[in-house]
């Protein structure tokens, strides 16, 4: 297939890119590029593709045309980043992934996934497992951005354009584009280079966790499905048995890194945000299953922190923090305050990535 992948130089996206060039596909790559100073490791590892550079909220038709299929990643990427200013989230991450999904319906596109996520069941209270028909409840305006685009994309299926809702589960794992704002990433960076696991809740939160790679796959599967098993569905990505309180992230992180200890934040409380997912549904008709473990991650993370030799500097800098990141473009002159890249910004040469080795 020709598929245009949105957010192609994100943390998943890279990722993405490259199983899809593995497997044959075509890809057109769509990405405002906010984060190409944010390179871990080898700049190589970013595949060279065509590509699209333009905001999501440019978005026209003749964007869409010869594409057989949309993978849709492009967003303001996690809570915090979302309530920079909850306007804008709702902007680029709702109402211009609506208009995505009707320029490629205009456009003849068949196949439309969109990378929703579990953040849909936010306050679920963690106990039941919820299923894709478990009521939703967002507590953020990230959260509340995927519900809308899913009912609203919704609305537009037909029986030429059939869109996908895969909901994934919180991720982890070691990208070129990588990111310390995910629990996983995160609690072990600090494990790493503080010989503390800091827990900014009180540990009792429940999360469902799933590798990047993963997330990748399943798009792949979806592409693949039967057009009658996938069409217009949510999915939740991850697994069933990879449900886990953050406590027992910690645990695992202080099992995976030398001479390191669990500590709680200075207050440290119960996070709104408590939800365990099934994943029964994407086993039995994407024939998914996931192909790594939290403590698997937790290891490959060990490993790719001590090739660069992380420090906490370039940890708690703004290169790996989505919302630092664009505070530090703001400040700097290379966003406005609506977000959108300044025509200064494209001359300015990024830093040199993190090399491994």
């Amino acid at each position: 297939m020709r598929v245009l992948v949105t957010g192609h130089r994100g943390y998943i996206g890279v990722v993405l890119t490259r199983l899809l060039l593995r497997e044959g596909h075509e890809v057109v790559g769509y990405d405002a590029d906010l984060y190409r100073r944010c390179t871990f490791g080898d700049e190589g590892a970013i595949a060279p593709v065509a590509e699209i550079s333009k905001d999501l909220r440019d978005v026209e038709v003749a964007d869409l045309e010869g594409v057989d299929a949309v993978c849709h990643l492009a967003a303001l990427s996690n809570d915090p980043l979302g309530n920079l200013d909850p306007q804008l989230t709702y902007d680029i991450n709702w109402r211009a992934s609506v208009q995505l999904a009707d320029c490629a319906r205009q456009a003849g596109v068949e196949r439309w996934i969109f990378s929703s996520s579990c953040s849909n069941y936010g306050a679920a209270g963690g106990q039941a497992l919820l299923d894709e028909d478990a009521e939703l409840h967002p507590v953020t305006a990230y959260g509340e951005s995927k519900v809308f685009t899913e009912r609203d994309v919704s609305a537009l299926a037909t029986d030429d354009f059939s869109p996908t809702y895969l909901r994934n589960a919180t991720a982890y794992g070691v990208s070129p584009r990588l990111r310390f704002d995910v629990v996983l990433n995160n609690l072990t960076a600090w494990a790493y280079t503080t010989g503390r696991v800091l827990l900014k809740s009180d540990g009792s939160p429940w999360r469902p966790l799933v590798h990047l790679q993963d997330i990748a796959r399943a798009f792949l599967l979806t592409l693949a499905a039967p057009r009658e098993r996938v069409h217009d569905q949510a999915f939740n990505i991850g697994s069933t048995d990879e449900n886990y309180q953050m406590r027992q992230l910690a645990e695992i992180v202080a099992e995976t890194v030398p001479d390191c200890r669990i500590e709680f934040a200075s207050g440290a409380s119960p996070d709104t945000r408590n939800y365990r997912v099934s994943c029964d549904k994407a086993i039995d008709l994407l024939g998914f299953r996931t192909t790594w473990t939290a403590r698997e991650g937790a290891k490959q993370l060990y490993r790719a922190y001590q090739q660069v030799g992380l420090d906490l500097t370039e940890f708690e800098g703004s290169r790996y923090q989505r919302l630092a990141h664009i505070k530090r473009l703001l400040e700097d002159g290379l966003l406005d305050a609506d977000l959108r890249v300044r025509a200064q910004a494209e001359k300015v040469a990024p830093p040199q990535p993190v090399k491994s080795g």
